[in-house]
């Protein structure tokens, strides 16, 4: 008998969509759940527009409208599926439900469960809305009517503990994660770097070099506009054979396809259906965030197909380079010089095969058998 699912029976609130998951983010959600509700009995509830198909019960019962999230009637919809499921604990994503979160607190014994993302609030300031203050007071209402706050990265925990005034018992770092617990067979690797090379008109001897995000987001097209303005003028001068392969929906039109910089050694793939290709067959994933809260999901899946990366300090925040055998290499923020340096640096670096430290942390098993641990 699995005394998890006797004594933890979940419902989470997912107020947006997620399923199928495509996304960083809906995976972060989808895929942890997927692990998770094999250890606990989960319940979720979310948006109609999702799709789901997960071996846990799912209620599409939520509109997709604006209005759901200050619908008042939405307390009573989660408390009668509550009672009727017989839920001991309620799971929030995200903190953008305080209100509904106080009610609970106030009204019923559920315990409550916020997870966190980002710090939401610091995360709109980095990137310039005036109203991230207001938004960091209601955030921070939010986690401190919590039992439990599960937080992306230690940074992230450490912030809300100090600014926020949590209590160190109810914070834990619960990371995004990867499927992977090994990493890929080397000939999978060399026939998915084939596959680019002929997709793409590459010559053997061309390192590969990859970067991905959706470009509609500011963060990642200002990493991006930092690769192409100033990453790559210092790699051209080296003496470096490479193609830069961008991949990302959202690059606005007035950049016209990266076309204009086609003969810098930038490609422009777009959107691509099959990312997992992309990773396997590059060499070096290149992260230059420099805006941003949270994990960078795509640097986690990165390294777990056992990549080397070359990251800003702010891309690598909440992933720890001792744990990657060498694979991550983490540099200071808008140094582009190191940066440059740092990319011909790793295309020479042997890296072993050995990733077993990375998936003992980043594993979604390990990350689910973690949360679980959270409610000791």
């Amino acid at each position: 008998m699995n005394t998890n699912k006797d004594s933890l029976r979940i419902l989470s609130i997912v107020p947006y969509k997620v399923f199928p998951a495509v996304m960083g983010g809906q995976k972060g959600i989808a895929l942890f759940y997927k692990y998770f509700s094999r250890l606990v009995s989960l319940n979720c509830l979310t948006v109609r527009e999702n799709d789901p198909d997960e071996e846990y019960v799912i209620y599409t019962q939520l509109s997709n409208s604006q209005i759901r999230y200050i619908n008042p009637f939405l307390f009573f919809k989660i408390n009668s599926l509550a009672k009727q499921t017989n839920r001991t604990h309620l799971l929030f994503e995200h903190p953008y439900y305080a209100w509904l979160i106080f009610l609970f607190s106030l009204l019923t014994s559920k315990k409550i469960i916020v997870h966190s993302h980002n710090i939401e609030s610091e995360r709109f300031k980095s990137i310039g809305k005036w109203w991230w203050k207001i938004l960091w007071y209601y955030e921070r209402w939010a986690y401190r009517q919590a039992d439990r706050v599960w937080f992306k990265t230690n940074e992230d925990k450490q912030y809300a503990q100090l600014y926020f005034h949590l209590e160190t018992e109810n914070c834990f770092t619960i990371p995004y994660g990867i499927e992977a617990n090994q990493l890929p067979e080397e000939k999978e690797l060399l026939a998915c770097r084939k596959q680019l090379q002929t997709m793409y008109a590459m010559q053997d001897e061309e390192a590969i070099l990859l970067f991905n995000g959706t470009l509609s987001y500011k963060p990642n097209l200002d990493a991006l506009k930092f690769i192409l303005h100033d990453i790559n003028p210092l790699l051209l001068k080296e003496k470096l054979s490479y193609k830069i392969l961008i991949c990302g929906k959202g690059l606005p039109p007035e950049m016209n396809g990266l076309k204009d910089s086609l003969d810098k050694n930038i490609i422009y793939a777009g959107f691509v259906d099959d990312i997992d290709l992309y990773f396997k067959g590059c060499d070096i994933f290149i992260n230059p965030l420099q805006d941003g809260g949270g994990i960078k999901t795509k640097l986690v899946e990165a390294l777990g197909f056992g990549k080397k990366c070359v990251s800003s300090a702010n891309g690598a925040i909440g992933v720890d380079p001792a744990c990657t055998g060498g694979r991550l290499l983490v540099v200071a923020d808008k140094n582009w010089q190191a940066y440059s340096d740092g990319i011909m640096m790793m295309t020479k670096q042997e890296i072993g095969n050995d990733n077993r430290d990375f998936y003992n942390i980043y594993s979604w098993q390990q990350i689910a058998e973690k949360a679980v641990r959270s409610f000791s």
